[in-house]
């Protein structure tokens, strides 16, 4: 019979340090994940390079039906903390952009960092290895019974860092969210998060020709208010845009898609800080110059020629009098103002979105009205935790999920008691 202390479901980022953390306080742990390859998703994150936390990362930066949750346990173990373990290990790192902080050379390191902590620790690791069915077990030390393609295993604690339904290629599933239903726990609604956004194909058809142009904008949805209580408030992002064969993407669009929900419209300011219409206004006093030239005069330098010719393009549908070798002092203040506000409030809504396969995290999951906030533990079942993505807790993006994934998995380990 296999017996631990601890048994941690999902070796991904807060699974891995929560099982290295536990063992290193005397715990006995085993951690078991079905997949063949340990932490895909660390692999991939960064663009190979991790984004392995971020500096100024604070409850604000993250969201959820209860967004007060993540404080506690985002203090207990901050972003300095993570940091001095990185340097601990001789990790070099650099900040990108707004905090963010890479692995100099490769994600790996991050990995063989978790790894090696698991090491420290002393713990088991059975991997590749499924789990058929947990249940509680009566009349011993041990509190729950797994079935693994290893045989029957007990443990004290059981804790749940399964992570969520993005990137279902390299193995993610819904096993902890079944898992916390079956012990009578709720699941606030899933959707993808940090994802690119789609749109009708018929509107699409007019910008789809723009696919790979990047521009940096401010972008602002309304969402509801989080637990469907109090007053909705305008969320926004200032970062670059990228425009796709099928929709938008890039950092802009990805923070705001976890804010955003279907039928929900989005306004983007494509030349932030500069109000167009009163400088087009402006312009054309005195000007013998043709609109087109006026109009790219009055747009910022980091506004890309193509997108500048295709929005005049696009609003002489409506304003057919701003053609592009009109001259601009004939033309009318009404006119000029609706190119201006257009491109300084450009209000189109998403149709959707590119799903779990392109989605960086989940947004939703185990209601943490029914966890404590302190240790992660169930407050229906005692010895049962939930980490990390699992959990209805989301970050921007930026590093921000990843300490998440350190934070709540510190909470946990902190709280595990030996049998």
């Amino acid at each position: 019979m296999n017996s631990f202390d601890v048994v941690v479901i999902g070796a991904g980022a807060a699974g891995l340090f929560a099982a290295g953390a536990a063992g290193q306080r005397g715990l006995r742990v085993l951690l078991i994940d079905h997949a063949a390859k340990v932490a895909e998703k660390i692999r991939i994150s960064g663009g190979g390079r991790s984004n392995f936390t971020n500096r100024d990362a604070t409850p604000a930066n993250y969201l959820g039906d209860n967004p007060h949750f993540c404080r506690s346990a985002l203090s207990q173990y901050t972003s300095a903390d993570f940091i001095k373990l990185v340097q601990s290990h001789g990790i070099a790192f650099h900040e990108k952009h707004k905090g963010q902080l890479f692995c100099d050379h490769s994600s790996q390191q991050l990995i063989d960092l978790l790894l090696a902590e698991c090491a420290k620790g002393g713990v088991e690791r059975w991997q590749p290895c499924g789990v058929q069915a947990v249940r509680r077990h009566e009349g011993d030390e041990a509190r729950f019974e797994l079935d693994t393609d290893r045989g029957l295993v007990r443990c004290h604690n059981l804790v749940v860092a399964t992570g969520g339904l993005s990137i279902p290629k390299i193995g993610a599933t819904d096993f902890g969210h079944r898992l916390a239903t079956q012990f009578g726990h709720r699941i606030t609604p899933l959707r993808p998060a940090l994802v690119p956004l789609t749109f009708d194909a018929t509107l699409w058809t007019r910008w789809s020709a723009l696919s790979g142009v990047a521009v940096p904008v401010t972008v602002s949805v309304t969402p509801p208010p989080p637990g469907g209580k109090g007053k909705a408030r305008p969320v926004s992002f200032d970062e670059d845009l990228l425009f796709t064969h099928r929709g938008l993407s890039g950092p802009a669009i990805l923070q705001i898609s976890s804010y955003w929900a279907p039928g929900l419209p989005l306004s983007i300011d494509l030349a932030p800080g500069t109000a167009l219409a009163s400088a087009l206004k402006q312009a054309k006093q005195g000007s013998k110059r043709q609109l087109s030239t006026v109009w790219r005069e009055a747009l910022p330098e980091s506004l890309p020629q193509r997108l500048a010719l295709a929005w005049l393009a696009d609003i002489r549908h409506e304003h057919p009098a701003l053609r592009d070798e009109a001259p601009a002092a004939e033309l009318k203040d009404k006119d000029l103002d609706a190119l201006g506000q257009s491109a300084n409030a450009w209000t189109l809504t998403p149709s959707g979105t590119e799903g779990y396969a392109k989605a960086e995290v989940t947004a939703g999951g185990v209601d943490t009205r029914e966890l404590s906030s302190q240790t992660m533990e169930s407050r229906l079942c005692p010895g049962l935790y939930f980490i990390g993505e699992v959990v209805d807790v989301t970050g921007w993006l930026g590093g921000y999920n990843f300490q998440w994934a350190w934070s709540s998995g510190m909470a946990c380990a902190r709280a595990l008691q030996a049998a």
